[in-house]
């Protein structure tokens, strides 16, 4: 192995990890302000509820007003009946109490309509409010958690920036250039060889170079994949064969054998 392979395997944890952590500080603002947002879209939902509610009553206290006028001036046009001269006059006015009665059975139909209205809104604001209850609790506790845990990774992530700043010194100029180079083309810069394949893009490696990657006879070269341009490693424990479940059995019963003799 390169003398300085190992040294790059552990720079690249580092280096995915101080990714990950710089990703998750970014990322967890953003659901705050998403359930800020929902929040905000809750309690406008809700103020239009209410709204919807006040005209409905609204409404209704304008039908009772038109009612109440209807119905004063039917029985005002019906105290006028008894005085009637002429069948034309009587004819107009049954005609206007006609109308005016009909008038107050549509606007009593309409209050009725208003009243089935304002009882799905009462049940719309009652869900309203349980939301804005629920997203207004879950906002706090999610913003409290949040500045725990972005403190937390910040404290994390200098602890890595640390750690990077201590071991890219001890890394090869030439390896670190080449380290450098990769991972900002390709995100990392080292693959691990596992089961004669890249495990970075998933290409297998053509058996020359796998069975190089295995000797690690060549110490002073680092192998490259010729897919992805990712240095190659080989862990040999990591890649170790496993036995099938016959062989595990045969090996086991072997042991009780040898421990008896």
């Amino acid at each position: 192995m390169h003398p300085d392979l190992e040294k790059m395997i552990a720079l690249q944890r580092l280096d995915v990890e101080a990714h990950r952590l710089n990703e998750e500080i970014a990322a967890l603002p953003k659901r705050v302000a998403q359930l800020a947002a929902e929040g905000a879209a809750a309690r406008r939902q809700l103020a239009a509820t209410g709204d919807s509610l006040a005209k409905e009553e609204s409404l209704r206290r304008g039908h009772e007003l038109e009612i109440k006028d209807h119905q004063q001036k039917a029985a005002r046009l019906g105290k006028q009946m008894d005085v009637v001269t002429t069948t034309a006059q009587a004819n107009a006015l049954e005609h206007e109490i006609a109308f005016a009665k009909n008038e107050v059975s549509r606007l009593e139909d309409a209050e009725l309509e208003s009243m089935e209205r304002t009882e799905t809104l009462d049940l719309q604001k009652k869900d309203a409010e349980e939301t804005v209850a629920n997203l207004t609790r879950r906002h706090a506790e999610l913003s409290a958690s949040t500045a725990e845990h972005i403190a937390s990774d910040r404290a994390r992530l200098a602890e890595i920036e640390a750690q990077r700043a201590e071991l890219r010194p001890q890394i090869g100029e030439d390896s670190l250039s080449i380290y450098d180079r990769i991972s900002k083309s390709r995100g990392t810069a080292l693959s691990e060889g596992v089961d004669h394949k890249c495990s970075a893009c998933q290409m297998m490696l053509r058996p020359q170079r796998w069975n190089d990657l295995r000797d690690g006879s060549n110490g002073d070269q680092m192998l490259t994949c010729e897919t992805c341009g990712r240095i190659l490693y080989w862990d040999p424990a990591r890649d170790a064969p496993q036995k099938k479940p016959a062989e595990r059995q045969e090996s086991i019963a072997a042991s009780i054998v040898r421990a008896t003799l």
